[in-house]
Order: structure tokens, then sequence, then C-alpha cells
């Protein structure tokens, strides 16, 4: 029956081998899973209509590019949300939608998930994995719940209460530039990038007990920092270099990979210095050390550090949660105290109360630098900043993709993938 079949198909007898059998098989699998590829973004996109959708830039790019890494862009994401308040519907390339959640109620619905339902996105975060490796920011699981554990001591007060120090030293630096900028005739200044290049500072001095200087000279590390930053925002608006292959094919993607290289190798030489102090010294002597510079970096809490087991973090892992705490660290609190500038900037009666504030506090102090204790002390500043982040949060965006199906409070369904 079979061979009359292939026949009457014009194959002749001889079609009827296994090997052009498993071919059609084969053929017909494909076939299968191509039209349940196709079924599912249908289906998909049928059940996603019920969120409002802006209109594309073209079919084959969807609304990729609508919103760019600049000033324009921050304006364009503040009139999209004001346009659709609840959340709304956006394509990445032809095939792949996303739903963005605004209200803080709808948001609420999937940060309230299990990480099981609402795992994070690897779409969107997959360009920082060469550079920031199985850190905090992208591991799941057993192991983002065993590093999380681990890692919360190393955010102690007793360890962050010294960082003030720190903190007042990188802060002095920058304001002396400004100063010596002002002098010059300098009326205008970016400040994210001073307050980047402060933020870095600190970091490193807490992170590595490295000071580079990069406020005031380039810093091949930080350099590479800032450089890496960029490639990975770059990245994200570019369809076809989400495909590794193709992406360090380009001169972008190889400037990624040097940059990477240079990264990791300061962080591994830092901790593979301190693991030749460590046995030298004995971890207690090694303690006894610090306490007298009051100070223990976010090295030595990730080397000292052990679970119930005993097991200690490798060296892979120490270097992924320090990238990561850079990375993180750096670019938010940037952000952040921007923010809080800018908003003070636009409302100089709120920034007349907050200096007043400080400086009533102050008085005649010598330094005049803020210290631990004083930073409950400061009720408005702290509304001022409290708010400023509720306006303008450091993080824009939180990227989660659904394992089910997820209800929001008006009724409107996410579906599952």
């Amino acid at each position: 029956m079979l061979q009359l079949s292939l026949s009457w198909l014009g194959l002749g007898p001889l079609a009827a081998s296994p090997w052009l059998l498993l071919l059609l098989l084969g053929a017909s699998w494909l076939l299968a899973r191509f039209l349940a590829w196709i079924y599912t973004i249908y289906d998909k996109s049928r059940r996603l209509r019920c969120f409002p959708q802006p209109p594309k830039r073209n079919w084959f790019w969807g609304h990729l590019g609508l919103v760019t890494p600049t000033e324009q862009g921050m304006r364009d994401v503040t009139q999209l949300v004001a346009t659709y308040p609840q959340g709304f519907r956006t394509w990445l390339g032809p095939i792949h939608p996303l739903v963005t959640l605004c209200h803080p109620d709808m948001v609420r619905a999937l940060t309230n998930a299990s990480a099981a339902v609402a795992p994070k996105d690897m779409i969107f975060y997959s360009s920082l994995k060469p550079w920031l490796g199985d850190g905090l920011l992208l591991s799941a699981g057993d192991k983002w719940s065993h590093h999380r554990r681990l890692l919360t001591p190393a955010f102690h007060f007793n360890i962050l209460k010294p960082y003030m120090k720190i903190f007042n030293d990188s802060v002095n630096i920058m304001h002396a530039k400004w100063k010596r900028l002002a002098s010059e005739g300098s009326t205008r200044l970016d400040m994210f990038e001073h307050i980047s290049l402060m933020t870095l500072d600190s970091l490193q001095k807490c992170v590595f007990s490295f000071d580079s200087k990069c406020q005031e000279r380039p810093s091949e590390y930080i350099a590479a920092i800032l450089e890496l930053s960029a490639l990975v925002t770059k990245r994200h608006h570019q369809l076809f270099l989400y495909i590794d292959f193709l992406y360090y094919l380009t001169p972008d993607g190889q400037r990624f990979r040097r940059a990477c290289r240079l990264v990791h190798d300061f962080t591994d030489a830092v901790i593979q210095e301190r693991r030749r102090t460590l046995p030298d010294q004995g971890v207690e002597d090694f303690l006894k050390a610090k306490a007298r510079t009051k100070t223990l970096d976010f090295i030595d809490v990730l080397l000292l550090t052990k679970d119930e087991d005993g097991k200690e973090l490798s060296d892979e892992d120490i270097r992924a949660e320090a990238d990561t705490f850079m990375f993180e660290g750096h670019d938010t609190t940037a952000s952040g105290l921007s923010w809080v500038l800018y908003n003070l900037a636009r409302h100089p009666e709120y920034q007349e109360r907050c200096r007043q504030e400080v400086q009533q506090l102050l008085g005649d102090r010598e330094p005049q630098e803020i210290e631990w204790d004083d930073l409950a002390q400061l009720p408005f500043l702290t509304m001022c900043i409290k708010e400023s982040l509720r306006l303008h949060p450091p993080v824009t965006v939180i990227s989660r993709c659904c394992t089910q199906d997820i209800t929001l409070p008006d009724g409107r369904v996410i579906p599952k993938g």
C-alpha cells in the first residue's frame, strides 16, 4: 500500500527506502513544529489584544527603536505612560510581543508572583551574561537563594558605617572639581557623567579597596565599565544582534569582548592577591588588620563567607558578584542622585530647605562632613530623596517571562510565554 501511494506521487518503488522515509518523517515533524510555533504566536497575539498598542515603526521592526536611549527617548517614555497609564503592548520585531505594565497595581500582580511563575526574561538580560556571569542580577532558583543568603552580611550596618568616610572623600573630590570648572568659566556640567565617576570611584574603594583616582584622571578599568554599559544599551535596539554569533562579528561585539576581558582580568587579579594574603595572615589576623583601618571591603566579605556546610564561593562566583555590584551599584546610584539634583533644581524652594537643614545639622563642625548617625536627622532631605525615587526610579525596566497565565487586577490576562 505504501509503495502504491508513493508511486502515485511519482516517486517510484525505490522511494520506499528507509532513508527517504526518515527524511519525510523529519520534514513532517519540522512542518508540524513550525505550524505549532505559528499558531502559538497567533494565539498569544490574539490574547494580548486587550492591551492597547502604540503605532509600529513598520511591520518587520515592530516597535524596536521607538524609544531611544536619549533625552528625547525619556520624553517619549513619559508620553507613552501618560497615554497608556495601565500598560501597553509592543513588538520586538515581527513575532515577539512585550507587555509593559505602568500602574503600581498592575506591576504588583507580576512582582508578587513566585520566581517559578515569573522568572527573569533572559532575552532582555542575556546580553549581560558574558560580563556579569551568574551574579545576583542574572542567577535564579537555588543558586540565587544561596548567594543571596551568603551576601546578606555584606550589607550589615557595621560593615557599611565605615564607608561614610569613603563616600565623603569621593564627594569632596567631585565638589573640588566643580569649583575648579566654575572658576574657569564653565557654567554647564553633565551631572550624570560627573556623578557616575563619583559612584564608580566610591565603589571601587568599597569593593576592592582600590583607588584609581578616576575622577581626576582616566582609568582603563572605569572606562571599560562605562563602555560595557553603553554597548549593552545599544545592543538592545538592534534586533539581529541579539544573536551572539552575529554580535561578536561586529566592531561593537569585539569592543564588548575586549572590555569584558579587561574588567575580568582586574577582578581576577584582586581576588588572587587576596587569596594569597589570607593563608599567610590567617583569617583572624586578617580581620584584625582590617579592623585597624575600620573597613572590610566587598571582596573580603565574599572571600570569607561560607555556607552552613563550610563551602566557600568559587573565584568565578566572587568575580560575578563583584562585577555585578560594580555595574548595578554605580549605575543605579548615579541615576538616582542625578534625578534628585534635577528635581531639586526644578524646585529651588525645596532645595533651599534641604540646604538649611544640612547646614543647621553640621553647625560649626570641622570638617563639615555627614556621619552615619546624621542620616536619621535629615527628615526633609530624606522625603525629597524618596519622592524623587518614586517619580524617577533608577531602574526603569524589570523584565519577566511568565511560565503560566497571570491575571491582573482589572481582569486582563498576561498569557504564559
